[in-house]
Order: C-alpha cells, then sequence, then structure tokens
C-alpha cells in the first residue's frame, strides 16, 4: 500500500477520467436508435475494456442519424 500511496495523485484523474466516459458512452448508447452492431455487444464493450471501450465505441459504434 506504501508503494501506491505516492501515484494517487496521479490516479484520481485517469479514474475520473474512465468514469466520465463510461457514463457518457453509456448515455449515448442509450438514447440512440441506431448503432453499428448489437447494443448489447456495445455495452459489454464500454463496461469491461475500461478507457479504450468507450472511445472505441465514439470511434466505431455510432450509427450515422
Amino acid at each position: 500500500m506504501e508503494t501506491l500511496r505516492p501515484m494517487i495523485p496521479y490516479l484520481i484523474p485517469v479514474l475520473l477520467l474512465d468514469l466520465g466516459l463510461l457514463a457518457f458512452a453509456l448515455r449515448d448508447l442509450s438514447r440512440r436508435n441506431r448503432v453499428n452492431g448489437p447494443k448489447w455487444f456495445w455495452v459489454l464493450i464500454i463496461v469491461l475494456v475500461q478507457i479504450i471501450g468507450p472511445i472505441a465505441y465514439f470511434v466505431a459504434g455510432r450509427g450515422d442519424e
């Protein structure tokens, strides 16, 4: 635990960014009628693949409107 303590100020912004992207991506996914692929697949990607999952959704998963 003592080795992790100096890194906490650097980890907090990363965790906040991850939670923000997660919430924004899930909100956007729930409001869209059309996405590239099944919605359940994108929920799994967004939730399980940390920071990369929401970014992948915004790049490749959003359907054209």
